[in-house]
């Protein structure tokens, strides 16, 4: 599938991380400008572009992010994301100045006990109507 029929960026989580789900709602209320599209890793979407990026479909221990082209995964997304955030949010991004490696540490910590801190759902959280138009699951024709 061309990748000029999906949006520039896309948002890929864990659909049963109650904290994941947490940071879905958290980018979508300080994203006034609406540049994210979220899709649950558990989609048919999620898994495309996890093939797409060679990324391991079976660690959903992060959080990615596809710009275009590119993929980013952890803290590496995690700071490009909060960049494009509403201020105050997009001052995280100063947090780049810390080495990845040192910044993985905490969020490989973090990620590896989600479900033990935040807890975890059996089925993919269910958007509201304004937060599900920004959600794409099947992948477009």
């Amino acid at each position: 599938m061309p990748q000029e029929t999906l949006p520039e960026k896309i948002v890929i989580f864990d659909g049963v991380c109650n904290l994941c789900e947490f940071s879905v709602n958290f980018i979508y209320e300080r994203d006034r400008s609406q540049k994210f599209t979220f899709t649950p890793a558990q989609s048919p979407l999620g898994k495309m572009l996890f093939e797409r990026h060679v990324i391991n479909a079976g660690q959903l221990d992060t959080v990615v992010l596809v710009d275009g082209q590119k993929a980013y995964t952890r803290s590496t997304a995690a700071l490009k994301i909060a960049s494009e955030l509403d201020p105050p949010w997009n001052a995280l991004r100063f947090l780049s100045f810390i080495p990845q490696p040192v910044r993985d540490i905490l969020y490989d910590f973090v990620a590896g006990y989600r479900y033990n801190l935040f807890g975890k759902k059996e089925s993919c959280m269910i958007p509201g109507p304004e937060l599900k138009a920004r959600f794409l699951e099947e992948i477009p024709k």
